[in-house]
């Protein structure tokens, strides 16, 4: 590279770190100063290591003063962040706390996840029927992992004679829609539960993937 070449280059580079601490230093004073939508950028810069070294427990700090003015998203990933223990102790009460409040938002990716602690009994007491609210709501507008997750527990309820949710037509024609989708995990699952079914029984579950296919997933596609 010649001299010119190579102070171009660091005249550039020079230039990005300087727009980049600039960007930065702007959307600190917004998030101190209150603004919600630079709380959750700055929360979100420290937890990806975007222009600012990676830190977990600083990004908690950004997210958690978004999430207590009640911003949906950062509701949900302080959540995720307690369920994981990211940033703070790892914690399965806090982060139902934080997926119900962001599940009460509408937030999917909370309602799913408040599905999946109900399903496991994570920091909350097991409970599957309301398991089956949460993951139904989600799986209903189109939620791959949902439509999976709700037809595995539905299946596993039926096979082990629990409740009153316990279905094999419909587990099969959750887990027929999400393996259609490309979820190995459902293909293996809806096997699985066919296995055990009637013929009469298997095509009563096909002709409800139909169903749910045309409701489900053909109006949530780009």
């Amino acid at each position: 590279m010649s001299e010119d070449k190579l102070q171009e280059a660091m005249t550039l580079e020079t230039e990005e770190d300087n727009t980049a601490a600039a960007r930065f230093y702007r959307i600190r004073m917004a998030a101190e100063q209150g603004n919600v939508v630079a709380q959750c950028a700055l929360g979100d810069m420290y937890l990806g290591g975007k222009g600012v070294p990676r830190d977990a427990a600083e990004a908690v700090k950004w997210f958690r003063k978004a999430a207590e003015q009640g911003d949906a998203t950062a509701q949900f990933i302080l959540g995720a962040m307690y369920g994981h223990g990211k940033g703070v102790p790892q914690d399965d009460a806090e982060a139902v706390k934080w997926f119900r409040k962001a599940a009460k938002q509408d937030n999917a990716e909370a309602q799913y996840n408040l599905g999946l602690m109900y399903a496991y009994g994570r920091g909350v007491r097991q409970n599957e029927a309301r398991a089956e609210k949460w993951l139904r709501m989600v799986a209903e507008q189109g939620h791959v992992d949902a439509q999976y997750s709700l037809g595995r527990m539905l299946g596993d309820m039926y096979a082990n004679g629990r409740g009153v949710w316990g279905d094999d037509v419909n587990a099969y024609a959750w887990c027929n829609i999400a393996a259609a989708q490309g979820d190995k995990d459902a293909e293996k699952t809806k096997r699985r539960i066919a296995e055990s079914m009637t013929r009469r029984k298997l095509a009563r579950a096909q002709g409800l993937s139909r169903e749910y296919w045309e409701a489900y997933v053909l109006p949530f596609r780009n």
